[in-house]
Order: structure tokens, then C-alpha cells, then sequence
């Protein structure tokens, strides 16, 4: 039976779908904004908005759980130090997908997916 099992893996295997949602992670903490296809978009956005959560409030349990997912050590060090600090006062929803066409391949629909306020977080870093 298939009850609460809504989401699925996109047509891979267990291990390759948290590898994928891994890198994806890792990719838009790393850079801000990535270009990927709705679907995925959709699936990464449950997943690393929890983590900007825990960031607001720096603590080694947090940083470890947060190490725990990422496997990335700069990562982790940038999201307590930049992001989690920036996003203090707003209460959730730090991601945003914009919708921005077909990929000319497969016609399959592709999305930004990025922070909110991203070009003003950007400028704010480069004047540090």
C-alpha cells in the first residue's frame, strides 16, 4: 500500500534521490540561485528551508544536525555565518521558484529556484 508515500523519487533509485537533494542543497547554499527543473525545485525547498531555520539560532546541536545532511563543512560555516543571521527576523518562507520556461530538450518546464531578497543579500555580502 501506498499510503503518505505522495511525493516519490522522480524516477531514481533511494540512494541517488538524497545524493541528488544533497548536491542540490549544496548548490544553492553555496550560490543563492540555481536553474533546475519544477519538479525537483518543488522537492529541494521542503528540504533546505529547514535548515535556515536552524541557522538563525547558532548552536553546536544545530550545526551538527545541519552537518549531518550537508556533509560540507564551509557550507555549514557560511549558513550560521551569513544566511541564518540575514533571514533573523523573517519568520519562514526563504525560498522562492520563478517559473521560467521549457528546457528545449524534453519541453520539460525548468524554474529558478532562489532566496528571497537574493540580489539585495548579494549586494550586502560584497560590501563585507
Amino acid at each position: 500500500m501506498r499510503h503518505l508515500n505522495s511525493s516519490g523519487k522522480l524516477g531514481r533509485s533511494s540512494g541517488h534521490y538524497r545524493s541528488m537533494l544533497r548536491n542540490l542543497s549544496c548548490s544553492l547554499l553555496q550560490t543563492g540561485r540555481i536553474k533546475i527543473t519544477l519538479a525537483k525545485a518543488q522537492r529541494l525547498r521542503p528540504i533546505v528551508e529547514p535548515f535556515i531555520t536552524r541557522a538563525k539560532k547558532d548552536t553546536v546541536a544545530y550545526r551538527r544536525l545541519v552537518f549531518d545532511r550537508l556533509r560540507n563543512r564551509l557550507l555549514v560555516t557560511k549558513l550560521f555565518d551569513e544566511i541564518g543571521p540575514y533571514y533573523k527576523e523573517r519568520p519562514g518562507g526563504y525560498l522562492q521558484i520563478l517559473k521560467c520556461g521549457f528546457r528545449s530538450g524534453d519541453k520539460a518546464s525548468m524554474a529558478f529556484i532562489q532566496f528571497v531578497d537574493w540580489h539585495t543579500h548579494q549586494k550586502a555580502l560584497r560590501k563585507k
